[in-house]
């Protein structure tokens, strides 16, 4: 399997350090407000890279964390804690807007049918871990106390600005003079954030510094070595976290163990909407709420966002999620024939279904490339509608649908088959057609049109769609 490493910016062999093992560590959400579809096509992408490892012979172990404490509403450390600000927005506790937007988020990864993570640890729940691999790096010499916190010394790390190719003499340059006076480096971030002197905070700890929370970057090393070890195979997030969030893991991740913090590294691209990235700052962040009230499925949505490659800034349009609705529709047309197959076909039919889920597995073994994934699945369904679905294909045909979900997550091969009473409206009218009684078979096709049953009249007889 190939993967686009940000690290050398190289497409590269994916080689785990112990195979079949895949260690897999993904930025999870901050549970303080209804997620984006933004958010979401960063996740469904993610999915894909799991269902691709499994595909390809890998065990991926899995971990995305649930930040519930610590995500300051600037990256320069300063400002709200989301989860106080959500708090305060809702007029409930920073724990009970955690427990609501985390089991919304647990519940809407079933309904995108995106797999689940072997972990999804909280950052609520591993304070002690947060706490001790402050207390190393804090030996070592990479720390120090500011009034508002326990900073991490940047110019300790030589290498601190390789990973996003950053220029901090620049940033020194430009930067405000009365920018945080305290910090030693303009690049400096939190590790410990001490609570504030005038008010009590839902969410504080006590810790050899003094009452406070964590720092949101810390919170990301701890648990992802907690539960996958000082080295991950694949550490993969949206390519805003590259110069500040994953910048930062790297370096107090490898200034605390001295080892590799991630050997590949995954980022998943900008998404915009008119031209601008689609953000909740910017106000213009959909919810997956919106789309249902639209009139388009979830399923829908999961094959809009596989119609673009996750390097690709991708351009979100509710006409493009109409026409991805369509063509899921036709899919599951297509799908639908495995429950009324046809007799024999003209031997010079041009019906292939090959080797299908080896040709998807070849395609996404390369860099997940889906948009071409879903050009070869058209093409074959092309196909297949040409000449419908014979007898002697179906257990291809069937076992062709199975790699498609098992690869993609369309539920392709969980289209039921339609009620015997349907079934005998079809073959009332067919009789009807064939006594030329056209007025009943209009009004039993309308009938069936009615209970959201299409036909579509082929010398093979009525071929039956889901509307």
């Amino acid at each position: 399997m190939k993967l686009y490493n940000t690290l050398t910016r190289n497409i590269e062999d994916v080689q785990p350090h112990n195979p079949p093992e895949v260690t897999v560590y993904t930025c999870g959400p901050t549970v303080y407000d209804y997620l984006h579809v933004g958010n979401w096509f960063t996740y469904i992408r993610e999915d894909i890279l799991i269902r691709t490892l499994k595909a390809t012979g890998y065990n991926p172990k899995w971990v995305m964390n649930i930040t519930d404490v610590g995500h300051l509403v600037s990256d320069a450390d300063e400002g709200e804690d989301k989860l106080e600000k959500g708090a305060r927005r809702e007029g409930k506790t920073a724990w009970d807007v955690a427990a609501f937007y985390t089991e919304y988020f647990t519940q809407s990864l079933q309904r995108l049918n995106i797999t689940q993570p072997d972990y999804l640890p909280k950052a609520t729940d591993h304070i002690a871990e947060q706490i001790t691999l402050i207390q190393k790096l804090e030996t070592k010499g990479y720390t120090y106390a500011t009034s508002d916190g326990i900073y991490y010394d940047t110019s300790r790390f030589p290498s601190y600005a390789d990973f996003a190719r950053l220029d901090l003499d620049e940033q020194e340059a430009g930067k405000r003079v009365q920018f945080s006076a305290e910090k030693r480096n303009l690049s400096d971030f939190a590790l410990w954030k001490f609570s504030p002197k005038d008010h009590q905070r839902d969410m504080e700890w006590d810790s050899p510094w003094g009452k406070g929370f964590p720092g949101w970057h810390v919170e990301c090393s701890a648990m992802a070595m907690k539960y996958l070890g000082e080295t991950l195979d694949i550490h993969a997030g949206g390519i805003d976290h590259l110069p500040v969030h994953h910048t930062n893991e790297i370096a107090q991740s490898e200034a605390a163990t001295g080892k590799q913090f991630a050997r590949y590294w995954m980022h998943n691209n900008h998404i915009t909407i008119d031209g601008e990235k689609i953000s909740k700052s910017l106000k213009n962040g959909i919810t997956l709420e919106e789309i249902i009230e639209h009139g388009i499925s979830l399923e829908a949505f999961r094959l809009h966002v596989l119609e673009s490659h996750y390097r690709s800034q991708s351009k979100f349009s509710w006409q493009s999620l109409e026409a991805a609705q369509s063509r899921l529709k036709n899919w599951y047309a297509m799908a639908a024939l495995r429950w009324q197959t046809i007799a024999h076909a003209d031997d010079t039919a041009p019906f292939v279904i090959a080797d299908v889920g080896g040709q998807l597995k070849d395609t996404l073994a390369d860099d997940l490339n889906t948009p071409e994934a879903l050009a070869l699945l058209s093409r074959v369904f092309t196909q297949v509608d040409a000449v419908l679905l014979p007898r002697e294909h179906l257990a291809k045909f069937e076992a062709m649908l199975r790699d498609v979900d098992s690869m993609l997550g369309l539920k392709l091969s969980e289209q039921p088959d339609i009620a015997s009473s349907q079934k005998a409206l079809i073959a009332k009218r067919e009789a009807s057609r064939t006594h030329k009684d056209w007025a009943e078979a209009d009004e039993l096709r309308e009938q069936l049109v009615a209970q959201g049953i299409g036909l579509r009249d082929t010398p093979h007889g009525a071929i039956w769609y889901r509307l």
